[in-house]
């Protein structure tokens, strides 16, 4: 059964830093992009950063480039996204998404439409 667990979040003050982790099961992670995407009240979910299958590129959304980093620990089949300089506007619930079980390159690493299995979500709050 695959199944992604998002674990991290909290309330930080702007300018902290947190770190997301995104635990997998059911499927070798390696294999398969994984996204982090986040969603404020209001707003549609917006795609964060992507590290994308076995070459390990990444992207990134701008809003975040240079603030987030996205890693993969294969022996723990876990994703992680490293949270700095956090913003206000970065308050969101976070979650992670793999595209498996499909064999083709992701085409649109920040659009959800490209993932199929989703976590349930983890709160983080910027705020002073």
């Amino acid at each position: 059964q695959v199944q992604l667990v998002e674990s991290g979040g909290g309330l930080v003050q702007p300018g902290g830093s947190l770190r997301l982790s995104c635990a997998a099961s059911g499927f070798t992670l390696d294999y398969y992009a994984i996204g982090w995407f986040r969603q404020a009240p209001g707003k549609e979910r917006e795609g964060v950063s992507c590290i994308s299958s076995s070459d390990g590129i990444t992207y990134y959304a701008d809003s975040v480039k240079g603030r987030f980093t996205i890693s993969r620990d294969n022996a723990k089949n876990t994703v992680y996204l490293q949270m700095n300089s956090l913003k206000p506007e970065d308050t969101a619930v976070y979650y992670c998404a793999t595209d498996f079980p499909r064999v083709l390159l992701i085409r649109r690493p920040l659009h959800p439409n490209e993932y199929d299995y989703w976590g349930q979500g983890t709160q983080v709050t910027v705020s002073s």
